[in-house]
């Protein structure tokens, strides 16, 4: 009888597990200020179009905020005020510093990304990556005048590292050198580094990001990765640029490893072509004939997203028409785009199928050279698009607001605005797996206001209409419906939800358990 007992009271639990759902407590936090408009179309019907969050190291703590539209601002964490300390905008009549700069369309085009140099609190530096369009009248030069404090008599553009295929833009990588970085407002030097010709409008330079356990005197210390889309090529039939993703002697589509510094690891390194950067002699291909040897890995359709963790760099890229994935990214790794998409064969109609049981493609150098095969490394998180249509990328949670997520990654979808985690143990699994099994994704609802929501869409959509009842004589129009999230982690490890259609920042301030989706909240977590 004992015995049944105990087996029933399992079962039970089993069962009440089975049906939880976590819930993530969240707040609004701070509302950027708007750069699109209320009677906008396309990008500029996104009030503000944040895109990455990030505390800068050293002792200040402060927390910087870029807007696609143009705008570096300093977050003032007290009382939850920006201020601009840059702006990279400076297209037609706007105040910033680029002639060629562009971000009315492509959901990525603008200031895309930024990141400070491991040693920035000594050093003052941090790099930026925007997007210009070649066909527009201008200087490559960046024009002071609204940012006296910048000096350009010595700044010189780069040749762009081109690309097979018609080209419709350029993304830019900048070393910047804050010669005061008490000031809210950026004065020093820039140094272009690269520029890489893009095909279209779509994918371009992404993400930055330096190993953090890196220290002086390792390898990888002040070595910096960069995401680099494929530029909207892989998908182009019947079109040379469709293998760009896969030719070594292209870099978009890639993982690229340099080292920004030319004084650092001279002896272990060579000068780039432009003489503005260093590879490292480990690079993968760095003695392949005709290969580009700043690549790391390849294969990749849009690594939006790259973050660090332990020893693992985990990319997160957009798909096709069928997956979204999450990628551990290795030295040398072919991830299989455009011949692969996700965990399936993509075929040349760019529909996917079953993967062949001979599975390997060739390790293409230029559009007519091969050496060799490889077989491709496949996703570690992976999902179609009944469930999403567009990944935001995650981070693995290390914060203290809620401990039965630690060692979990959190991620979303930029479209619906869904929030999964996974456990990290099932990624590093599904990898050992060589594209056998998926880590399993677990869905997590939202408190927001009290109430609860199974996606961030409709939280944006109600912020969207608060905003607007903030500004008078506003005419009343529904937000769009693509809540356009992204997640981000502060220097505690806590987590942050952004989204680009309200221009909001949102903190994750605690969870709790709904069980088989009801209101009947619970907080172990707080």
């Amino acid at each position: 009888m004992r015995k049944t007992l105990g087996f029933l009271i399992l079962l039970w639990t089993s069962c009440l597990t089975a049906q939880a759902q976590l819930t993530l407590r969240i707040e609004d936090y701070a509302k950027l200020p708007i750069t699109g408009s209320f009677t906008g179309a396309g990008n500029a019907s996104s009030l503000a179009r944040v895109n990455f969050f990030r505390t800068e190291p050293g002792p200040q703590k402060r927390v910087f905020v870029n807007d696609l539209n143009g705008p570096l601002y300093i977050l003032n964490k007290d009382t939850k005020t920006f201020s601009t300390y840059l702006n990279l905008n400076g297209r037609d009549s706007q105040p910033g510093l680029f002639d060629k700069f562009t971000f009315a369309a492509g959901f990525a085009n603008g200031f895309v990304s930024f990141q400070f140099d491991p040693d920035y609190s000594k050093n003052g530096k941090f790099y930026t990556i925007h997007i210009e369009d070649p066909s527009v009248d201008g200087s490559l030069i960046p024009k002071n005048k609204n940012y006296r404090g910048l000096q350009v008599s010595d700044y010189r553009p780069t040749t762009s590292i081109q690309t097979p295929g018609t080209i419709a833009r350029e993304g830019v990588l900048i070393e910047w050198t804050d010669s005061d970085i008490t000031n809210n407002t950026f004065e020093g030097t820039a140094r272009e580094l690269l520029r890489i010709q893009l095909n279209t409008q779509i994918h371009p330079l992404a993400d930055v990001v330096f190993n953090p356990a890196a220290h002086p005197g390792d390898a990888d210390w002040r070595v910096l990765y960069v995401g680099v889309g494929d530029g909207g090529s892989g998908e182009r039939q019947n079109d040379i640029a469709r293998m760009n993703p896969q030719r070594l002697d292209t870099v978009v589509g890639k993982i690229l490893r340099i080292i920004p510094d030319l004084e650092e690891h001279t002896e272990s390194s060579r000068v780039s072509a432009n003489g503005r950067y260093r590879i490292p002699n480990d690079n993968p291909f760095v003695q392949i004939d005709g290969a580009k040897a700043e690549i790391w890995s390849y294969g990749l359709r849009n690594p939006h997203r790259l973050v660090w963790d332990g020893d693992n760099l985990i990319a997160a890229s957009v798909g096709l028409h069928t997956w979204e994935a999450i990628y551990l990214i290795h030295k040398g790794a072919n991830y299989g785009y455009s011949e692969r998409e996700g965990p399936e064969l993509l075929l040349p109609n760019n529909n996917t199928t079953k993967r062949p049981d001979d599975d390997m493609i060739p390790i293409r150098i230029t559009d007519k050279t091969t050496n060799g095969m490889v077989i491709p490394t496949y996703p570690v998180v992976a999902y179609d698009h009944t469930q999403g249509a567009a990944i935001a990328g995650g981070f693995i949670y290390h914060g203290r607001r809620i401990p039965s997520l630690r060692g979990k990654f959190v991620f979303g979808d930029i479209r619906n605005g869904k929030i999964w985690y996974c456990d990290f143990v099932e990624m590093v699994a599904a990898q050992q797996s060589k594209g056998q099994k998926l880590a399993e994704m677990h869905d997590m609802a939202l408190e927001w206001h009290g109430k609860q929501y199974s996606t961030m869409a409709d939280i944006v959509a109600a912020g969207y209409d608060s905003r607007q009842k903030e500004a008078p004589g506003t005419p009343q129009r529904k937000a769009p419906d693509r809540p356009d999230i992204r997640l981000h982690v502060d220097e505690q490890g806590e987590l942050y939800i952004t989204s680009k259609v309200d221009g909001m920042i949102r903190a994750v301030i605690g969870a709790g358990v709904s069980n088989g989706g009801q209101n009947a909240f619970r907080g172990p977590d707080e």
